[in-house]
Formats: C-alpha cells, sequence, structure tokens
C-alpha cells in the first residue's frame, strides 16, 4: 500500500512517501502552501501520479494533546485533500517531529540554514514511520 504523509506549515507542507510495501517512509521535496488552491491541485496530481492509496496528515495539537486553532486548520486541509484525491485521509498526531526532524538533521551535519527547505519533509517522513509502523502493528 503506498501512503503519503502531508506536514502542513505556513510557507511549506512537508511530504514523505512510503514504499511500495508500506514498510519504509522516504521523504520528498515539500510543496508551496502559499496559495490553497495550487496546493491542493499538487497534492491530488500527485496522489495520482505516484498511485497514493491513502494520506496522512499531522494534527498539530497544544503541547497538553488539546485542539487548538493549529490543530483546526489541519483538520480542514486533511477534509481538503480527502475531497480532492478521493483518498482516505487519517489524522496523525505530530507533535514533537519538526524539533525531532530538526535533531536528526543536525547529527547529520545540516545547520540551520540548510535544513530550512527539508525539515518539513523530515518531519513528514517521522510521522509517516510512525503511522505506518502503528498500522503494521494494528493489521497484524
Amino acid at each position: 500500500m503506498r501512503v503519503a504523509a502531508l506536514d502542513l506549515g505556513k510557507v511549506r507542507v512537508g511530504l514523505a512517501v512510503s514504499d511500495e510495501l508500506g514498510a519504509l517512509a522516504h521523504p520528498r521535496p515539500p510543496f508551496d502552501a502559499r496559495n490553497r488552491k495550487v496546493l491542493l491541485d499538487k497534492i491530488a496530481a500527485f496522489a495520482a501520479e505516484e498511485q497514493i492509496e491513502r494520506l496522512v496528515v499531522g494534527l498539530a495539537l497544544d503541547a497538553n494533546g488539546e485542539e487548538g486553532p493549529a490543530a483546526r486548520k489541519c483538520i480542514t486541509f486533511a477534509e481538503q485533500v480527502a475531497a480532492v484525491t478521493g483518498k482516505p485521509v487519517d489524522l496523525w498526531d505530530e507533535r514533537f517531529t519538526t524539533v525531532e526532524a530538526h535533531r536528526r538533521l543536525r547529527a547529520g551535519g545540516r545547520d540551520a540554514r540548510s535544513s530550512r527547505g527539508r525539515v518539513d519533509s523530515a518531519a513528514a517522513c517521522i510521522m509517516l514511520q510512525a503511522w505506518l509502523d502503528g498500522y503494521r502493528e494494528r493489521e497484524g
């Protein structure tokens, strides 16, 4: 099963895709998030071209796990993605994935400046890998 993860940001949407076996997540270049219609069109085209069967959208919960304004934006975005792709969309708690992505990029020798364009997709990759691992456990 091919699954894609989207990590919604103000400027970019991080993107990651699973391998054909649905076992490993791989980062892809992010999408520009500044124009929602263009963004949704690109996501729909990408999902069709890559034969994506399901999408995972990061849910930006508050640190205490509550749904605030950021989470509501993610929920609306997930609904829009489902509408344009016709695919099921799962929400996944993405708290701390960006922090973890920055940490991993620094450990790999990248500074904050050179990581700017990569951190969103690295966060989406971390989120997708967690979703994939959980999916395998749930499905047995």
